[in-house]
């Protein structure tokens, strides 16, 4: 008799030992008792009846999807390919579970086709340029679609926009002629500039007198550094007449008488 009991005993030990289940701080558990969902099961250990239950465990930290290149066309009618990244997390472990067979290759698919979808809404230009406009877009669409799921869609980041070889060529060439525009345009400015700030220069030194030559010798002055240079300095043509005075013989004084 003890030794039957001994032996129900060890038994009823033993189905509990292996009914204990530990769930992650990170996890949830879904209980399914007789194939129907019978509750969630917190952090910790947990008994799972064997036979009559069974259960399943989520993962509710955050995951990255890397969506692989996506070929698609802007809406003015330009090929590109664009890969991105997704990050989401699970809020409802029972609806991860329940309402889609595998929550992680749905979202995949979802971003894909969202992501084409949305690159096919705006302008090339669109797409360099408010990249973080457009991936909010596809961030909000991926989020309301996946929310029956109990899934939560935090960000989308876009990688990479790949463009053909020939579109790359022309922006390019745009690019240098807008540079060349810029240039020509400060270069005209500068110009003007310059031109005004002589006008102003040549008043000034027109109203006072003698300033024109204390300019001309300042000018001399900076020149005269450096001795590789060569200055020819233009000399009034009644100086040089006045010069030519200095050469002749004086007039003879007269002998008084």
């Amino acid at each position: 008799m003890m030794t039957t009991i001994y032996i129900v005993l060890v038994i009823i030990l033993f189905i509990i030992l292996i009914s204990i289940k530990q769930v992650t701080q990170y996890q949830r558990g879904l209980r399914f008792t007789f194939g129907k969902y019978s509750g969630l099961m917190d952090p910790g250990w947990r008994l799972v009846w064997p036979i009559i239950q069974f259960y399943k465990k989520v993962d509710l930290r955050v995951k990255a999807v890397d969506v692989p290149n996506q070929e698609a066309i802007t809406k003015d009618n330009i090929s590109v390919s664009v890969n991105a990244v997704i990050y989401y997390k699970i809020k409802e472990a029972d609806k991860a579970i329940l309402e889609v067979e595998n929550f992680y290759y749905a979202i995949s698919q979802l971003a894909q086709t969202t992501m084409r979808n949305a690159v096919g809404q705006v302008d090339l230009d669109e797409l360099l340029s408010a990249r973080d406009r457009v991936s909010e877009n596809i961030r909000a669409i991926i989020d309301k679609a996946s929310d029956p799921w109990g899934i939560g869609v935090i960000n989308v980041e876009l990688k990479d926009i790949t463009l053909p070889e020939e579109m790359k060529r022309v922006i390019g060439k745009q690019a240098e002629a807008e540079r060349e525009k810029r240039a020509i345009i400060i270069k005209a400015e500068g110009e003007v500039i310059a031109a005004s700030n002589m006008a102003k220069a040549a008043n000034t030194l027109s109203e006072s007198k003698g300033a024109l030559h204390l300019r001309t010798l300042q000018s001399i002055n900076d020149i005269s550094s450096d001795q590789s240079n060569t200055i020819v300095f233009a000399v009034p043509l009644e100086i040089l007449r006045a010069f030519e005075g200095f050469g002749k013989n004086p007039p003879q004084e007269k002998s008084g008488e």
